[in-house]
């Protein structure tokens, strides 16, 4: 059954997919970014262009004003962005303290607002070693805390809680999306870097669909 929901949508592979599939779904689908003081906004970019091409509402909001108290977070402060694989331990300077807690609360809010029956984000299995906060637990506690917060309740949705990237990539290819029109690297540059693990990760999907990535790596 067709619904209004909110996509909480970075600009990413992972997002974009989510994106599409909730459109495919034929849900009337607003998309919601943030600029949260990231290293770079190349996504948020990214995000804009995607949504304009699509015709749908698209609001990026700054909520950069939280990095006064989220401290220690490659992705957020004066740290090297670590290189490797997803899985490997250096990978945990990634994370931003209780980042998707702070998205998709704000989500919540919004779809409230708008009227929406649901959020949609891009939780996936590949992330559960290394993010605790895309783990299928703290999804389970957000939908029943989205339902109890306000008069209207709202679910949280994560279409690919229990699949990996492989997978993610896999169904939008049947789709027939083009990720050429996401960034995943987590710097900011011209082409993506190729070592940090997100573009390990999104490298290894597109092999394993044997498919070639339409990015450029440096």
């Amino acid at each position: 059954m067709s619904q209004k929901v909110v996509v909480i949508y970075s600009g990413g592979m992972d997002s974009f997919t989510v994106l599409n599939k909730a459109l495919q779904q034929g849900h009337d689908v607003s998309a919601l970014s943030f600029n949260y003081g990231q290293r770079h906004v190349k996504e948020l970019d990214v995000a804009a262009n995607v949504c304009k091409s699509l015709e749908i509402p698209h609001k990026i909001v700054d909520i950069t004003a939280i990095n006064s108290l989220l401290a220690g977070s490659s992705l957020t402060d004066d740290i090297d962005i670590p290189e490797g694989h997803y899985e490997q331990e250096s990978m945990k300077s990634t994370v931003v303290p209780n980042r998707n807690m702070i998205l998709l609360s704000l989500a919540i809010g919004y779809a409230v607002s708008e009227n929406a029956q649901a959020v949609y984000y891009g939780a996936h299995s590949g992330d559960h070693a290394i993010y605790p906060d895309c783990r299928p637990e703290f999804v389970r506690q957000m939908n029943v805390v989205s339902k109890l917060a306000n008069y209207d309740p709202v679910e949280v949705v994560a279409p690919y809680l229990d699949v990996d990237k492989n997978a993610i990539l896999a169904d939008g290819l049947k789709m027939g999306l083009d990720y050429s029109n996401t960034w995943t690297c987590y710097n900011g540059r011209d082409k993506a870097c190729g070592k940090c693990g997100a573009c390990i990760e999104r490298l290894e999907a597109f092999a394993a669909n044997e498919q070639s990535d339409p990015l450029s790596y440096e």
